[in-house]
C-alpha cells in the first residue's frame, strides 16, 4: 500500500508426513496421538513447526520423520505432497503447513516422539471413511497422498518403493490391490508388468510361497516412468458389486 500502513500477515510454517506402508496386505497410514492442545487426544499426522527460521523445509520433514516417528528418512520414498494454508485450520492461528508423502516397505511398529502421546499404523480406508476422528484437516491431507500414490503407480515405479530390494511378482501385484482398492488378475498383471521394460528386473533366486511352487525374485529397475502405463482399473458399481 502506498500510504507504508501495511503489515504481512503473522504466519507459521509447519510440515506434516503421510507415511504410508503395507502391513497385512492393506494400506496403512502412520498417525499419532495429539498430546497437547489443540486437539489433545485426537489422531493426527506426524509434523510440526519449523525448528527456527534457518531451517529448509525438506530438512524440517526429515527432522519429523525421525522425531515423531522415529524412523530414517534414508530408509523411505519421500516427496512433497502440497501446501495447506486455509484461514481457519489451526485455531492457533494462521498456520501454512507444507505436506509431504512418504512410502517404505516393512516399516516397524512406531514410536511416538516429542509431544504425540502414542502413534500406531491405522487403515487408510478407515481415516478415508471418517472412522478415524482426525485433527484439524489432516483427513484432506491424507486423501490427497493416497490418491497421489494410486496415481503414480499408473504412470512411475513407485510400487517398488512398498517392496523389499526383492520381491516377487506377487508382492508386486498385492501392493497395486491394496493402493488401488481393487482386486487383479494375475495372469494380466504378470503379462502388463513384463511388458514394461525396465520397471522390474531378474534378481535371481527363488522364494518359497505357501502351497505353491517357489516364485522368482525380481528388483526395481532403472526405469522411473512407466510405458506403457498399467492403467487402474474402474472399481465395480454398485450394481456390479451387487450379482
Amino acid at each position: 500500500m502506498s500510504d507504508g500502513s501495511w503489515s504481512p500477515p503473522a504466519v507459521l510454517l509447519a510440515v506434516d508426513l503421510v507415511i504410508l506402508t503395507l502391513r497385512n496386505s492393506a494400506l496403512h497410514v502412520l498417525l499419532v496421538e495429539r498430546g497437547v492442545e489443540p486437539f489433545a487426544g485426537d489422531q493426527a499426522l506426524p509434523g510440526g513447526f519449523l525448528n527456527n527460521a534457518g531451517e529448509d523445509i525438506l530438512d524440517a520433514a526429515q527432522r519429523e520423520l525421525r522425531e515423531e516417528a522415529d524412523l530414517d528418512p534414508s530408509r523411505l520414498h519421500l516427496e512433497q505432497l502440497g501446501t495447506y494454508g486455509a484461514p481457519g485450520r489451526d485455531p492457533r492461528g494462521r498456520v501454512v503447513s507444507v505436506a509431504y508423502l512418504a512410502i517404505a516397505p516393512g516399516l516397524p511398529e512406531p514410536v511416538a516422539g516429542t509431544d504425540a502421546a502414542g502413534a500406531s499404523w491405522v487403515l487408510a480406508d478407515d481415516v478415508l471413511a471418517g472412522c478415524v476422528k482426525v485433527a484439524f484437516d489432516h483427513r484432506r491431507i491424507v486423501a490427497d497422498g493416497v490418491e497421489r500414490a494410486r496415481r503414480k503407480l499408473e504412470h512411475t515405479s513407485l510400487a517398488t518403493a512398498f517392496c523389499g530390494e526383492t520381491f516377487t511378482i506377487s508382492e508386486l501385484q498385492q501392493v497395486y490391490e491394496a493402493v488401488w482398492g481393487v482386486h487383479l488378475d494375475p495372469r494380466n498383471f504378470y503379462r502388463k508388468v513384463q511388458k514394461v521394460s525396465g520397471f522390474i528386473l531378474p534378481a535371481g533366486g527363488e522364494r518359497k510361497t505357501t502351497g505353491g511352487r517357489p516364485a522368482r525374485l525380481f528388483r526395481a529397475g532403472p526405469r522411473a516412468v512407466l510405458h506403457p502405463p498399467l492403467v487402474r482399473p474402474e472399481p465395480p458399481s454398485d450394481d456390479e458389486g451387487d450379482r
